[in-house]
């Protein structure tokens, strides 16, 4: 397994020979729960704080493509999944931090659960407190207990999906387009936050693959 992963990169480039050319389906399956499994047990086996570093802030310096590659097609209830959505929910944040905060405090003011609490940002939220939470919960995953980790990031899609249904139901009347942009948004952040849950429950039962 050692051999798979060497510094500074994370993966070795025979990884991405399986994209290459329309490949099997069922191969390219292999190898995004293969990289997952790998991946992830020789961290939070060793999780060392280098380490960790370097693969919270891996999207920053390399892009999202290569983790799209490896990981987007599987399913949304499986381990590669599992982590592609959350590379995706700390890419977002980090894209538009002080849209997303926004989102996030004003569903923390019209959700009555205790969400907010589980996702772990304080109050009130601003760019860099939400900022700050996507890099927490990404970090959990390889340091921390990963059901929880997914858990967090559970309750911060559904937060932030209260957030954009608000905020849409407010620009419905003048900027109707800009509210069927938020309407949407809620959706796929509540879609989300039901896979993330999902992922958990099968973590826990240890049946995350």
């Amino acid at each position: 397994m050692s051999d798979r992963f060497h510094k500074p990169a994370l993966f070795t480039s025979g990884m991405f020979e399986a994209f290459m050319g329309g490949e099997d389906p069922a191969q390219i399956s292999r190898v995004a729960h293969e990289t997952a499994r790998a991946l992830l047990a020789r961290v939070r086996e060793n999780p060392d704080p280098e380490v960790v570093d370097r693969l919270v802030a891996f999207t920053d310096a390399h892009g999202i493509d290569a983790l799209a590659e490896l990981w987007s097609r599987s399913n949304a209830k499986s381990l590669p999944g599992a982590l592609w959505r959350i590379y995706l929910i700390r890419l977002l944040i980090r894209q538009d931090a002080e849209g997303t905060a926004y989102l996030f405090q004003r569903g923390t003011e019209v959700l009555g659960s205790i969400d907010a609490v589980v996702a772990g940002a304080p109050d009130p939220t601003g760019p860099a407190e939400i900022t700050e939470l996507a890099d927490r919960i990404l970090r959990g995953l390889f340091e921390g207990d990963f059901a929880v980790a997914l858990d967090r990031a559970a309750a911060f899609c559904r937060v932030a999906a209260a957030g954009a249904a608000s905020v849409a139901d407010d620009r419905d009347v003048l900027d109707p387009e800009r509210a069927s942009e938020l309407t949407t948004r809620a959706l796929r952040f509540t879609r989300t936050a039901e896979e993330l849950t999902a992922c958990a429950r099968l973590w826990r039962s240890d049946s995350l693959d």
